[in-house]
């Protein structure tokens, strides 16, 4: 099992904008593709504008499959599109995580 971890830092009270939009507009693609996030959470503390979803796949395969699909629906295509119109996010990380051996046992 892979984790995808995506951090997310938004200008200035960008984050509940931002996080809406998700939840609005691409949310509904983006769980049918790539199934329900691990993680959905709002920074309490550091970098407070932002916010970090964990997604898990069984391998790198199934998780290149689960994103070409993804980025090839257009209701996600819609969905970017109203990202980089509202310009909240100021940056974004990704970071691929492996699950360690006794992890889900």
């Amino acid at each position: 099992m892979i984790f995808e971890v995506h951090q997310y830092r938004c200008r200035y009270l960008g984050a509940p904008t931002q996080i809406k939009l998700y939840d609005e507009i691409g949310r509904a693609a983006h769980e049918r593709h790539c199934g329900k996030p691990v993680v959905f959470g709002v920074g309490e503390t550091g970098e407070v504008d932002s916010y970090t979803h964990i997604m898990s796949y069984e391998d790198n395969a199934d998780r290149v499959r689960r994103r070409e699909a993804l980025l090839a629906d257009p209701e996600w295509q819609a969905y970017m599109k109203a990202c980089r119109e509202a310009g909240n996010i100021l940056s974004r990380e990704i970071r691929i995580l492996r699950a360690a051996p006794f992890f889900g046992k």
